[in-house]
């Protein structure tokens, strides 16, 4: 085993001809031994063998013996045939591949072991682009099992391919990628599995680059849509993080058909996490849509959920004040929502009040004076004196910031 091992590299820094009289035999010899862990290693040798490879003698060869191993007994030995495939290619060139070895790798995605078919769709994005020239072949051979694959009985191997699949759209092309992948997408976007949908939300945007946008939206938007209300909590998020990017592709009418409500939602979702990643959002959408559209579509969800009954949802409020920060003019911010959380230093819940102290903490730099001294420190003072204990220490930090 441990010659197995190490024959490939050591093969690299020996001469040529020794390679081929001494070091190739001895390969052979343990790509065929009768133990399959030792097989399993000399498959990581192939690459490197091939790689050594000049003539087309010695090519064949390796070509062989990769097609022996990729037909091995044992799963392990194909397992690690299919994820060496990338550097197979590479090694024995298109030539070689297309004639030989894609019909092997087709094999492996066809494989009765999930294992082996896991591993061989990981590559079949890489595999596709070293073959790019020969559209026809991977419409023919690699589009078929990419399809069949979308609804195989594993999860492992419809997780596996819902990373990679979006990646072939540049790879096929705009026209391939519409007729062939497409409903291939929407399957995998409606899979059973959240770790499916979550893999091929990932993607959007590879997607976006090549079917652009107003295909995107006739086609998966409505999917989207229904999984941006999913149960689990990781697809919304992935959904979230992907939502200003779609509203730059989808411009600001779209937008608001589709996800606007939606983006607002999000702020009073029950996870903490889709709560601050929805409050990163509305930031983000101010700077794509300008303070106009803030003042009409965030800021007044902002004013809404103040009056929410659960309070975490109304210290959401106060994480959208800073957020907004950044991206408001001071105007707009002091009018609008400096007043609404000088208003929350009266809410009964303790850490509604402390976190008003920080928030002023934090907006400080965009407060006007005249705000500062007839609303904050006033604000400030009252707190200081409040029955809990928090609330007088965050209060009595923050007017130290403001008067020194």
């Amino acid at each position: 085993r441990a010659a197995a091992s190490s024959l490939g590299s050591f093969a690299e820094v020996v001469e040529p001809e020794h390679v081929k009289v001494e070091l190739m035999p001895m390969f052979k010899d343990l790509a065929g031994d009768d133990q399959d862990s030792v097989r399993l290693l000399a498959v990581k040798n192939v690459v490197h063998f091939a790689s050594l490879a000049t003539g087309s003698d010695d090519k064949k060869d390796i070509l062989d013996l990769s097609l022996e191993l990729a037909g091995d007994m044992s799963w392990r030995v194909r397992w690690s045939v299919a994820d060496s495939f990338v550097g197979l290619v590479n090694s024995l060139g298109t030539e070689l591949s297309i004639r030989d070895l894609v019909p092997a790798y087709v094999n492996l995605l066809k494989d009765e072991e999930a294992e082996v078919r896991t591993a061989a769709v990981f590559k079949v994005t890489e595999v596709a682009a070293l073959l790019k020239k020969h559209q026809q072949i991977i419409n023919e051979t690699f589009i078929p099992e990419l399809q069949n694959l979308a609804t195989d009985s594993c999860d492992h191997v419809r997780s596996a391919l819902a990373c990679v699949i979006m990646s072939m759209a540049p790879v096929v092309g705009k026209d391939t990628t519409v007729n062939q992948l497409l409903d291939s997408f929407l399957r995998l976007l409606k899979d059973d599995v959240p770790e499916v949908r979550l893999n091929i939300i990932s993607k959007l945007d590879t997607l976006n680059n090549v079917i652009g946008i107003e295909l995107l939206v006739h086609s998966l938007m409505p999917s989207i849509v229904e999984l941006a209300k999913d149960r689990n909590w990781r697809i919304r998020l992935a959904i979230i993080q992907h939502v200003p990017l779609l509203a730059e592709q989808l411009g600001v009418k779209i937008f608001e058909d589709q996800l606007a409500d939606l983006s607002m939602q999000w702020l009073e979702d029950e996870v903490f996490s889709i709560r601050q990643a929805a409050t990163d959002n509305i930031r983000k959408l101010t700077e794509i849509f300008g303070e106009e559209w803030a003042r009409q579509n965030i800021i007044p969800k902002v004013l809404e959920l103040n009056s929410h009954s659960s309070y975490l949802c109304r210290m959401q409020t106060l994480r959208a004040v800073e957020a907004l920060s950044t991206v408001l003019n001071k105007g707009l911010l002091n009018a609008e929502l400096i007043p609404l959380v000088v208003g929350m230093s009266k809410d009964h819940v303790p850490n509604i009040r402390f976190n008003v102290a920080k928030c002023f903490e934090n907006v400080k730099e965009t407060l006007d004076a005249d705000i500062v001294k007839k609303d904050v420190i006033p604000c400030l003072s009252t707190m200081q004196s409040d029955e809990d204990e928090d609330v007088r220490y965050f209060s009595t930090k923050a007017m130290e910031i403001f008067v020194g």
